[in-house]
């Protein structure tokens, strides 16, 4: 799975821009499930098993990632540019960019020398910064590039130590990965599978998957912050890398399947409570579909997440497609009610 995982992360895909990642994901289950693309660019599978559920599941991973919108040219031939989805100013700068697979440039700012010692103090805005792309001229960077057009970083796939991985979009490639490996390798009872667009500007695509698919129960597979570094306490660590997939009781978007969250935590498969009432995902769009759905989230911790360098464990990866497995197998079963 993680030379999928390297393929699917190295992939530009940021929000409403996913076509690259969408047509990796098509090419891999194409043999595998039925396969049907919506308006918006999600992927909606069907993955015949051996038996049919009493209760229709839908198993959930979005393909977008965070990036950014170009939004204008300077007259010395800087990009200004909009954030898409939820950066820190302070990760953007001096990174560099990938501009629609083909032009590189680097997030610039005012040099330290040059800022006055509150400018050194305050983190900078977004609107204050750009793009270089060595144009000289408004005319001539719009010979490579065009307003609305996106960016993302350009990072290197990383295998740090023997079983921690450094890139790009783990949020939330890795769920894309793992649903894959579901696809191909999953096959005790039929399933939806859906590889949703926009999760990371409001959740758009999952909310017209879910109503397409109108399932009774969704599992959304996700990455999740991690706080397990330096100069941070226990209690406000989130979830720490190496200790299994994360399953939430409640964020900013969901109060989560009381009866899920527990069956979860009852698994043999080693998982850890997402220990903070943050962020949100899919589940938020996908718990609201229709009549309701009965949802939980399965998420992989991750630390510098929404960045060019997230860091997390494989085993907390090969846990969330264990975890994915065992809970679809109670639901399916009837065992939960």
């Amino acid at each position: 799975m993680i030379e999928l995982l390297k393929k699917l992360c190295l992939a530009d895909g940021v929000s409403g821009n996913e076509t690259t990642v969408a047509q990796i994901i098509i090419d891999e289950i194409k043999d595998y499930a039925e396969v049907k693309t919506d308006a918006l660019g999600n992927i909606i599978a069907f993955k015949k098993g051996k038996k049919t559920p009493s209760k229709k599941i839908m198993i959930d991973a979005h393909t977008d990632e965070v990036g950014v919108i170009i939004t204008g040219v300077t007259s010395e031939g800087f990009l200004k540019f909009s954030v898409v989805g939820g950066i820190n100013p302070s990760a953007l700068m001096c990174k560099k960019v990938m501009i629609e697979g083909k032009t590189v440039g680097v997030i610039g700012a005012k040099p330290v020398h040059l800022c006055s010692g509150e400018e050194k103090e305050t983190p900078p805005k977004a609107e204050n910064l750009y793009i270089d792309i060595g144009a000289s001229t408004k005319e001539e960077a719009l010979k490579t590039v065009c307003l609305g057009d996106t960016a993302t970083f350009i990072s290197e796939f990383v295998l740090m130590g023997e079983k921690t991985l450094k890139a790009k979009a783990l949020d939330d490639r890795v769920g894309c990965a793992v649903l894959i490996s579901m696809i191909k390798n999953y096959d005790e009872y039929d399933f939806y599978a859906t590889f949703t667009v926009q999760e990371e500007v409001g959740c758009r695509g999952a909310r017209t998957a879910a109503f397409s698919v109108d399932p009774d129960f969704a599992i959304c597979l996700e990455a999740t912050t991690a706080a397990d570094i330096a100069g941070v306490s226990d209690e406000d660590r989130v979830c720490s890398l190496g200790k299994g997939s994360a399953v939430s009781f409640m964020d900013r978007a969901t109060v989560y399947d009381r009866t899920l969250y527990n069956a979860a935590l009852s698994c043999k498969t080693p998982c850890q409570t997402k220990s903070a009432v943050t962020g949100g995902n899919n589940s938020g769009a996908v718990h609201l579909s229709k009549k309701g759905v009965r949802t939980i989230a399965i998420s992989v911790p991750c630390r510098y997440i929404h960045t060019g360098s997230g860091v997390c464990n494989i085993s907390d990866i090969e846990n969330m497609e264990k975890l994915t497995k065992e809970l679809c197998g109670k639901i399916c079963s009837g065992e939960i009610k």
